[in-house]
């Protein structure tokens, strides 16, 4: 049984310009087509509305059921201050967010990502940026060891008047096609 907003008010024992400010601030909801139920505007109202702002109520205007649907929501003080402590949780982590002390949490993943991909491609391409001085350091010294054999090499090379270069790599001589 909907009421239009002028019969919940008589009903309600308020004004309608105090229903209308009720559903314009969210205290309670019409349904859609503008008319109001009573039993849940009632206990909408009484949720929402600060007690010093509800007029007293005679008992015969009190549905029954009204103590079994209040004992479900939390009174209004409740409510209000859990509104505002979210409300200033939230002011606090805007101004952070402002001030640069807070970053956005998707961006920090792109760029964490992006920064592990070129260490990954860096660390890739040690391989082929060692490999020729590997390489150069094998033909050079074949026994990594340090041997008798290599120091032996090296004396029977230098014995051969073979040249080397600044490294101390063997250079071999050029045989110019005329000898």
């Amino acid at each position: 049984m909907a009421l239009s907003l002028r019969a919940y008010a008589e009903r309600r024992g308020v004004s309608h310009v105090a229903v209308m400010k009720a559903i314009k601030a969210g205290r309670i909801t019409p349904l859609p087509d503008g008319r109001i139920d009573p039993v849940v505007a009632d206990a909408q109202w009484d949720a929402n509305t600060l007690p010093a702002q509800t007029p007293a109520k005679s008992e015969s205007s009190a549905p029954a059921s009204d103590s079994t649907q209040r004992s479900n929501v939390p009174p209004y003080a409740v409510s209000r201050a859990a509104r505002e402590a979210i409300n200033a949780r939230l002011a606090k982590l805007e101004l952070e967010e402002r001030s640069g002390k807070l970053i956005n949490a998707d961006e920090a993943r792109v760029t964490t990502f992006n920064l592990a991909r070129q260490l990954r491609d860096r660390l890739q391409q040690i391989p082929r940026t060692l490999a020729p001085e590997l390489v150069a350091t094998v033909v050079a010294d074949p026994d990594p060891r340090g041997s008798r054999r290599c120091s032996m090499r090296r004396s029977a090379a230098r014995s051969r008047n073979s040249s080397r270069d600044a490294a101390g790599r063997r250079v071999p001589k050029i045989r110019h096609l005329a000898e």
